[in-house]
């Protein structure tokens, strides 16, 4: 029986994840011993509805798990959950954001490497069959060389959870996932309740467009020889939840890590790039450290 916690899970994940292991047989070597949110009535919640654990402190499970799942609403708590589990070499799932500084992200990355921790997580989005098909079709080349594209999904600027940061990566990794880990760097525009981002890669140029609170997405890109896009639901029925969870289960039965160090954590700079934008009105390097 493999043995994990929960930590941070005021965010739907915990209620999703929570869903899995208890209906589905194919998870019945997990067992989940405990919860845990700054927010006591998150934990609360999860106990009444799924009968789980409820701990005192984030860090009352050290020694005695086998993976830890970090679902925090703010980004910021995300290294400080896991930093006490690090040394033990448990694989973690990280919800996005990673993190919300640069630094934060670069300390937690290399403290997991230096210890052997295999990561998984991020946006669910990118999961996305969509998204994934995008993918492929530009690595392949197919319909021709990369010429654009655009992404749309959803911000929340005004929120306890870090503002911009708090729904950001859901566009900004779907649009890496797509186009490449590493664009060069971000213009930003922001016009009422939108912002409208160009990332520079090294031949071409993609758009994003956050929408405050609206809740669609799409993507699009563009070839020499025509294009390909197409808007798709993200929801609680979405098939993207179920395989990012796949993914952090693989690792708890000793699966591989799928993603390097530097590719999970690129989503930081590149948020932290779009702000800089933002408040400078001007074209911003993005300019990434490696783990």
């Amino acid at each position: 029986m493999k043995k994990i916690v929960i930590l941070g899970c005021e965010n739907s994940h915990a209620d999703t994840f929570l869903k899995f292991i208890k209906g589905d047989d194919a998870y019945s070597d997990i067992d989940v011993v405990g919860v845990y949110s700054d927010d006591a009535a998150a934990s609360e919640k999860l106990n009444a509805k799924f009968d789980v654990n409820v701990m005192n402190d984030h860090a009352d499970a050290v020694g005695s798990v086998d993976g830890v799942i970090i679902t925090a609403r703010h980004g910021d708590n995300h290294y400080k959950y896991a930093k006490p589990y690090i040394k033990s070499g448990v694989p973690m799932f990280i919800d996005k954001p990673i993190t919300v500084s640069e630094s934060d992200a670069l300390a937690f990355m290399r403290e997991c490497r230096a210890a052997g921790v295999r990561v998984t997580g991020g946006s669910s989005c990118i999961h996305a069959e969509t998204v994934q098909e995008l993918r492929r079709r530009h690595l392949e080349n197919d319909g021709g060389q990369t010429v654009g594209g655009i992404v749309r999904a959803p911000v929340s600027m005004e929120n306890d959870y870090g503002g911009f940061f708090f729904y950001s990566q859901h566009l900004v990794e779907m649009m890496l996932e797509i186009f490449g880990r590493y664009p060069k760097s971000v213009k930003s525009y922001r016009n009422g309740k939108y912002i409208t981002v160009v990332f520079r890669y090294e031949n071409f140029d993609t758009v994003g467009l956050f929408t405050d609170g609206i809740y669609n997405y799409y993507a699009m890109r563009a070839s020499t020889d025509g294009c390909y896009g197409e808007n798709f639901p993200i929801n609680g029925s979405s098939s993207c939840f179920k395989t990012e969870f796949d993914a952090f289960c693989s690792l708890l039965r000793g699966g591989e890590q799928k993603i390097s160090y530097d590719d999970f954590i690129a989503p930081v700079f590149v948020m932290n790039a779009i702000m800089r934008s933002l408040e400078s009105g001007n074209e911003e390097r993005i300019d990434y450290e490696k783990v």
